[in-house]
């Protein structure tokens, strides 16, 4: 064992000598003939080559490539042979170090192990036309016969740079790819297949850019990793496997192929992450994508995955890119609003229809089995698209359903409070997005409301037991079995609206809702807040579009023209009772128009028509009313009186047929305001009485004792009133009674101004009775006539002798 031992040791002694003396005789061979080696080594390097690679100098540097034997280039130049007229060398280096075999080397055969290149440059440069300095890379023909004697082409198994600056600049493609290379370690085999290698990389990417009008991919990012990889002679494709490589401070998992045929220049990158935030992904993309992500945000960490595929078609300015995303259980931030809870499969290319350009008119992002929670609704969506990125165009069903209190202090606005009821929808939208915002969606399908107890905050408006069957056909808009119950009142609706989406964004006010109306019974004062400007609000909590949005609707609501046809069983006001009402009002920004309204009341029938426009402190109305055959007493109990005080009620009997022209002011708590009232009434009462009424008593005291003036019977009474604010114009008028016959002409004041003139014939009418029509005409004024003015004087009503009268 021991003599086999020292027999080894004296072998291995004798090796390591036959080594250092071949490595030194090798050294002193290339210190005596580094010119025939340097031209050796360039020779070399410029076989298979359409250009030239030229150095400077070379000094050996012996221990670097121990074994072999290391030589340092100065001056490294690589050009192909039209570098004059572009102006970019391929390869400018101040130091190359080549580490060369040492017995190729004795043989006469120079073969390089390694190359190391510092401190250089690399450019690789297509002009506008095509033409690529790569091109003295380019094989030459295959016919060609070698020369014999040729040594075999370059091979180098290591390849390492330090300090190298390294661009691709395709000014065909609008390409520029510019790396500050801090460190490459390559190391590259050479089967007969082609070659196969591994290369460690440290570079900081100072342009990534498929398109340098749209900006840099990875800008000013860190590229860290070991990339595997293989060259195929068959095919003339690198192919690098997918392995990590760390980009800024995520570990991503990278892989390519790359054509080095040519006139290709085409790749493919693949690209896969896990645990990485929105914010960062979006920023190691070029501006023109990433300015429109940051528009949105993701809270927590994402995977991605993507492709990105160049075919080297000159025609295709940009390269296929293919992105998958996959979110769950996030919180998204989108120009509308926040997503909670928010989960979804995305996707995004830029040639969406096979076959067809790439670019943003070909865009398309997908969202796959979209939930989350928006404003507190629940929403899903199978599939939400936006498609063309030039005009982007987004489409989807969305459904959920929740109870309406969800949205209470989440829609922007504080018009609404819901204190129960459930929403139901089912709709496909379709909208234009502008600076990724929805404009103008327009939807399809239906919500459905049930149970609903809401607030309408600016009128005051309580509903209560509401439902609503709403439904979008696009442009339209209608409203079906919709019930509400507002107090005591009742009301079924449907309604319909057309044109309302495009209108609701562009023309508001030309709105039209067609709102049809039954109630069983129906109590006005409880609609009193329309009559009222809207309440002041409290400031809305949140702010941007969907504030925006909800004041838009808000807009809507008070602008819009609506016309309503409302038919009610029966329908009460305070003292005013009336049956089977039929009405045709519209509403007109601050106008109420009460177009036709018919009535039956007290008996009889009212048809009416007029307007009431509000106004800030009280609002303005006018009248048109016909009268037939009503209860004088029960109509002035119905409509207060009228504001005054002095006949009312209590004063009249009979009935009432009139033809009433009126205009005034009415509260906002829906009271007609004294002295405001002007217009004219013409009138007739049959079987009527005036009772109690004081300005005749007073008459009555003075002039017929005995006759009793407080229940004044008229058969038949006709008469004009003109109504002037708080006094009333009596036109001539011809009062036949059971007490008295009389004219009557002047001003009454409800408040004060007074003057009535009265011719009173002493007969008394009872001894006419058996009389016909035309005899009583005539008799009427016979006899002693009494010629009174009744006058108002320090707030008395007087009574005295018309010596004027006419």
């Amino acid at each position: 064992m021991k003599r086999w031992l020292k027999i080894s040791l004296k072998v291995l002694s004798v090796l390591v000598i036959l080594i250092i003396l071949t490595w030194l005789a090798g050294a002193f061979y290339i210190n005596r003939n580094k010119k025939e080696i340097l031209a050796s080594i360039l020779e070399q390097a410029n076989k298979n080559l359409n250009g030239q690679v030229t150095a400077s100098d070379m000094e050996p540097t012996l221990l670097r490539g121990f074994p072999g034997i290391s030589v340092s280039l100065k001056n490294v130049s690589l050009k192909d042979s039209l570098v004059n007229i572009h102006k970019h060398e391929l390869l400018k280096a101040e130091d190359i170090d080549i580490s060369l075999n040492v017995f190729s080397l004795i043989a006469g055969n120079t073969k390089i192990n390694k190359i190391t290149i510092n401190n250089a440059s690399v450019y690789l440069f297509t002009d506008s036309n095509g033409y690529s300095n790569t091109n003295l890379f380019r094989k030459k023909s295959k016919n060609v016969e070698p020369e014999k004697g040729n040594s075999a082409a370059l091979e180098v198994k290591k390849i390492d740079f330090n300090n190298v600056n390294f661009v691709v600049d395709n000014q065909q493609k609008n390409k520029l790819f510019d790396f500050a290379i801090n460190e490459v370690n390559g190391k590259i085999n050479y089967p007969d297949s082609g070659w196969v290698g591994t290369m460690k990389l440290n570079t900081l990417v100072k342009s990534f850019s498929f398109n340098t009008k749209r900006g840099s991919f990875l800008k000013d990012k860190i590229l860290k990793g070991t990339l595997s990889f293989h060259y195929s002679n068959e095919t003339e494709e690198v192919t690098i496997e997918p392995k990590r490589l760390d980009i800024g401070k995520y570990p991503f998992t990278i892989g390519a192929k790359i054509n080095l045929k040519e006139k290709s220049g085409g790749f493919a990158i693949s690209i896969a992450v896990d645990d990485i935030l929105y914010k960062d992904v979006a920023l190691l993309l070029a501006p023109n994508i990433s300015s429109k992500l940051l528009k949105f945000g993701i809270e927590k960490p994402v995977s991605i995955r993507g492709n990105i595929i160049d075919d080297g078609n000159p025609i295709h300015k940009d390269p296929l890119i293919k992105v998958g995303i996959k979110v769950r259980d996030n919180v998204v931030t989108i120009p509308a609003g926040t997503l909670t809870a928010c989960n979804f499969d995305g996707s995004f290319t830029n040639q969406d229809t096979v076959g067809g350009m790439i670019g943003d008119e070909n865009s398309s992002i997908k969202f796959v089995k979209l939930t989350a929670n928006y404003f507190n609704a629940p929403l899903k969506i199978d599939l939400f698209t936006v498609n063309n990125l030039a005009r982007p165009i987004a489409s989807g069903l969305v459904t959920s359903q929740f109870p309406l209190s969800n949205l209470n202090n989440s829609i922007g606005t504080n018009d609404f409070e819901f204190k129960n009821g459930t929403a139901n929808l089912s709709l496909y939208c379709k909208a234009d997005i502008d600076n990724f915002r929805f404009t103008k969606p327009v939807f399809s399908g239906k919500i459905q409301i049930a149970d609903a107890d809401i607030l309408y905050i600016p009128r005051k408006l309580h509903l209560v037991k509401s439902a609503l069957n709403i439904n979008f056909d696009q442009n339209n808009l209608s409203i079906k079995n919709g019930h509400f119950q507002l107090g005591k009142s009742e009301l079924n609706v449907d309604c319909d609206i057309a044109n309302f989406a495009n209108l609701y964004y562009t023309d508001p006010d030309k709105i039209v809702v067609n709102l049809k109306m039954y109630s069983p019974q129906l109590y006005l004062n409880e609609f009193l807040p329309f009559l009222g400007p809207r309440a002041a609000q409290k400031k809305a909590t949140s702010t941007g579009p969907t504030k925006t949005a909800s004041k838009q609707l808000s807009n809507v609501l008070e602008v819009s023209k609506m016309n309503i046809r409302l038919v009610v069983d029966k329908a009460i006001y305070d003292k005013f009772t009336a049956k089977n009402l039929d009405a045709d009002i519209a509403l007109r920004g601050e106008g109420i128009y009460f177009n036709k309204i018919s009535v039956a009341h007290a008996g009889g029938l009212l048809n009416l028509n007029g307007t009431i426009i509000q106004e800030p402190n009280s609002n303005n109305f006018k009248l048109s009313s016909k009268i037939s055959h009503v209860s004088v007493k029960d109509f002035f109990y119905s409509f207060d009186n009228f504001g005054q005080n002095s006949i009312t009620n209590k004063n009249l009997k009979g009935y009432l047929s009139s033809t009433v022209n009126i205009s005034g002011r009415i509260s906002q708590a829906g009271k007609i305001l004294p002295r405001s009232i002007n217009g004219k009434v013409i009138f007739n009462l049959k079987n009527a009485a005036l009772v109690n009424f004081e300005p005749l008593e007073k008459v009555g005291k003075l002039a017929f004792a005995n006759r009793n003036l407080s229940n004044i019977e008229i058969p038949n009474l006709d008469g004009t009133l003109t109504v002037r604010g708080d006094k009333i114009e009596i036109s001539p008028m011809q009062i036949n009674s059971s007490v008295l016959n009389l004219n009557v002409k002047g001003i009454y004041g409800l408040t004060a101004g007074t003057n009535i003139e009265m011719d009173i014939p002493l007969r008394n009418p009872k001894g006419d009775e058996n009389l016909d029509r035309k005899q009583k005409r005539d008799a009427r004024m016979r006899g002693i006539v009494l010629h009174l003015k009744a006058f108002e004087e320090k707030g008395e009503l007087k009574v005295k002798w018309n010596r004027d009268h006419d």
